[in-house]
């Protein structure tokens, strides 16, 4: 952080954000508003006070976050490739804008070009939307099971410890996912000549590189989409 405010400016430090906010517009509202319909379908009807087992809210989310990212993938693209140009001095950066790289890069590659890195995305994806969703379901039915009562402490309590699980068990895949992005179209290699390259040069270490900084987006990211989610859905929720 502090080497990009050096060298570029506070503001560099929202690089992407227009792609990004385009992403979680998309990506989120398909992950999380489906997540709850999509449950309910693999569970089944369920007897009163009986809740979904952690391999149902697992298939579950790992369904909506691969439905959302097949959806969203041209959006975290550009996110990627927007804040990877922040390296380069401004004269030299290929996108003006979001809407700039869109249409450069469907100029160049054509319409696949926009679902570069689709399949460690999806691989990605499902599996942090499976670990920060059931998880932060799973922790909720834990924390009431012992007698925490419903509200903002418990609700941020479970969202970090949602975003711990989605850190710990999503920095492989999303290490992979950047690397694939940010790469030139024609590289070449492999995801599993990748995987090989990455193993046998920087050690198994190197999956989980940036993992403090993922933690401080996730574990900040869930606490904000949580507690909001649970105000939100309070609005539309018939009073008994």
């Amino acid at each position: 952080m502090k080497t990009i405010v050096g060298e570029e400016t506070p503001r560099a430090l929202f690089s992407g954000l227009s792609p990004g906010l385009q992403r979680q517009f998309v990506f989120a509202g398909l992950r999380i508003g489906l997540y709850v319909p999509i449950r309910n379908i693999i569970c089944g009807p369920m007897k009163p006070g009986e809740n979904p087992t952690l391999l149902q809210k697992i298939a579950a989310g790992m369904a909506t976050g691969a439905l959302g990212i097949t959806v969203a993938n041209p959006t975290d693209l550009v996110k990627v490739r927007m804040q990877g140009q922040g390296r380069l001095p401004e004269a030299e950066r290929p996108y003006t804008s979001s809407m700039d790289c869109y249409k450069k890069t469907f100029a160049k590659d054509g319409m696949k070009g926009l679902w570069v890195g689709w399949a460690p995305n999806v691989m990605r994806n499902s599996v942090i939307n499976a670990a920060e969703l059931a998880s932060y379901d799973q922790f909720k039915e834990l924390c009431l099971g012992i007698g925490m009562r419903e509200g903002l402490p418990m609700h941020i309590a479970c969202a970090f410890g949602a975003g711990f699980v989605a850190c710990c068990v999503g920095s492989p895949v999303d290490v992979l996912k950047t690397r694939i992005m940010n790469r030139n179209p024609g590289e070449g290699q492999s995801l599993g000549g990748l995987v090989g390259s990455m193993i046998a040069k920087e050690g198994p270490l190197a999956f989980y590189k940036g993992f403090s900084a993922n933690f401080m987006r996730l574990g900040s990211w869930n606490v904000v989409m949580f507690v909001s989610l649970e105000n939100i859905k309070s609005f539309f929720t018939p009073e008994e």
